[in-house]
């Protein structure tokens, strides 16, 4: 039996002990009681606020914390949560918020203005001696001030249009004093992470088990939401199960309730046994693949035209994914702020795409692989496992892009080498990318130096990088974090796709959804704005 068949039978022992407190009687009635037994494909890394990017991490952050604002997933509005109100000068350079009262941490501490100010004090400007990381969704920041008890002002070295709607996301997760006092690398214990969100940590097996139990004093929930007080659910078990055989196999088993990351070819034999399907969308930046120009082979823009014409996505994604999965259109995804179609930019024309080889000096030898002045045209990047089917996907790339003389290879997302690896754009001038986030700020977080820097600029997150930097790109980028005006916000956003993929940095191909499959007695699971589960108004009728 795997480690991982033992966890699962393990949790038949948790549902026989964990029966509801009552009885359910109408379908549309929610009970209290039971415990969630949700198995997660990948362990969480760590639960520092603005570490919630990776879906296991803001997966459990959205348990355990509160934000200052809640982004209505439907509206995509700001509405109150920690805050009950706020103000936002013309220039978006000063935030004032007025806390709810009464709320606290779940030490008794209170959730108060000097513990916001640090909050947003430490995510926006880091601490370098707990090595604890500024937060990509704050731009700007220059201070905190508390003007009493209730109520806290922030201040920004210049315009940041995107802030009202960073304090609602995963990376703005309200913790304690105590919380923000531990180094960055003790943060991965999730039994130190003091939040004032409905459940708290009560149990954890490190990369293997997470156990949390509902507070029973929780009352202050996003203030429009129809549910307020204590969760439904006792708790939530989350058990780490890396096969996707075997979380599919748990929850047609009935020894599991919830899981993430089904793949598309699963999703049939989950829908015909009566399992419900939940996808989704992100809303940010698509899953797309990315060149890093600073490597030779991909300098020349006519060679990066050519192997974004070489990618059939309609290939893809019939072959590999399904409707949960739309084609993208542009960088970011339909639903996202400030989306416009770019279609004309991105089509399939593999002839087109020897021709632009052709011309850039890669001419095809005699082992069907293109040369110049002796150097194969031979690209290498790393699957990503928090995609889905990310190796399935490149290896399909890496058969369409054979048909026009390039090599690709694709190497483990496992590898000990990968982190390094994808930080030298001589070893990794592919890779994968991607980022969820409801405001316009999410492109800028993608390809900025001093963010993600997925394109891997001087400057920013790589010292490997000899020269390659794109200014005209970093102005629009800036633009977009800092220009008040929301008409010119949106331009910069139009302007910011149209460029991406006019020097054909970044071949978008499908809207990442996050794919979710749940038992049908599993009632009342919400999602927040970029698709990660909340379990507040959850409730099991069984």
């Amino acid at each position: 039996m795997t480690p991982y068949r033992k966890i699962i039978a393990l949790s038949l022992g948790l549902l026989a002990a964990s029966a509801l407190t009552s009885q359910s009687s109408a379908a549309d009635q929610p009970v209290k009681g039971g415990t969630l037994v949700y198995l997660e494909q990948q362990a969480h890394t760590n639960l520092y606020p603005p570490a919630g990017g990776f879906y296991p991490n803001g997966g459990i952050l959205n348990q355990i914390t509160d934000k200052l604002t809640y982004q209505n997933p439907k509206t995509l509005e700001i509405e109150p949560w920690l805050a009950e109100t706020w103000q936002v000068n013309d220039n978006a350079t000063e935030y004032t918020f007025k806390l709810r009262p009464g709320i606290t941490f779940s030490d008794g501490t209170p959730v108060d203005a000097a513990a916001v100010a640090k909050n947003f004090d430490t995510f926006g400007l880091g601490n370098k001696a707990l090595k604890q990381p500024v937060s990509e969704v704050v731009n700007n920041y220059d201070r905190s001030e508390v003007i009493d008890p209730l109520t806290v002002k922030f201040h920004f070295k210049k315009p940041s249009p995107g802030f009202l709607q960073g304090t609602s996301v995963i990376g703005s997760g309200i913790v304690s004093l105590k919380t923000l006092e531990l180094p960055f690398e003790q943060l991965g214990d999730a039994t130190k992470i003091i939040g004032s969100g409905p459940f708290v940590v009560s149990a954890e097996t490190l990369g293997k088990s997470l156990d949390l139990k509902a507070r029973e004093d929780y009352n202050w929930g996003p203030a429009k939401l129809d549910h307020q007080g204590r969760a439904y659910l006792d708790g939530i078990k989350y058990i780490i199960t890396g096969e996707d055989s075997v979380r599919i196999g748990a929850l047609l088993a009935g020894q599991a309730d919830y899981i993430r990351q089904i793949q598309a070819y699963d999703e049939p034999q989950v829908e015909t046994q009566g399992f419900n399907i939940y996808a989704p969308g992100t809303r940010g930046v698509n899953n797309s693949i990315v060149f890093r120009a600073d490597n030779p082979l991909v300098a020349d823009l006519r060679v990066r035209q050519g192997l974004s014409l070489a990618v059939n996505r309609d290939e893809i994604i019939s072959t590999i994914f399904s409707k949960n999965y739309p084609k993208a259109t542009s960088i970011l995804a339909s639903s996202a702020i400030g989306y416009v179609p770019q279609t004309d930019k991105l089509q399939y024309d593999p002839e087109k795409a020897k021709a632009l080889l052709d011309e850039a000096g890669y001419k095809l030898g005699p082992d069907g692989i293109r040369a110049k002045d002796g150097q194969q045209l031979v690209l290498t990047g790393y699957e990503s496992l928090p995609q889905p089917q990310s190796r399935a996907t490149l290896q399909l790339i890496a058969q369409q892009w054979a048909k026009i003389g390039v090599k690709f290879n694709v190497l483990a997302g496992d590898a000990g080498s990968k982190t390094v690896d994808e930080l030298d754009p001589a070893k990794t001038p592919v890779a994968v990318a991607m980022v969820g986030r409801a405001d316009p700020d999410v492109v800028k977080s993608q390809y900025y130096p001093t963010n993600r820097n997925l394109l891997l600029q001087k400057g920013g997150t790589s010292d490997k990088v000899k020269s390659f930097s794109d200014d005209k790109l970093n102005a629009i980028l800036n633009d977009i974090a800092s220009e008040p005006n929301r008409e010119k916000r949106l331009n910069a956003v139009k302007d910011a796709q149209a460029y991406v993929l006019e020097q054909a940095y970044a071949v978008p191909l499908f809207e990442e959804p996050q794919a979710f499959a749940g038992a049908p007695y599993v009632k009342g699971v919400a999602f927040e704005a970029v698709g990660r589960p909340s379990f507040y108004s959850t409730w099991l009728d069984k």
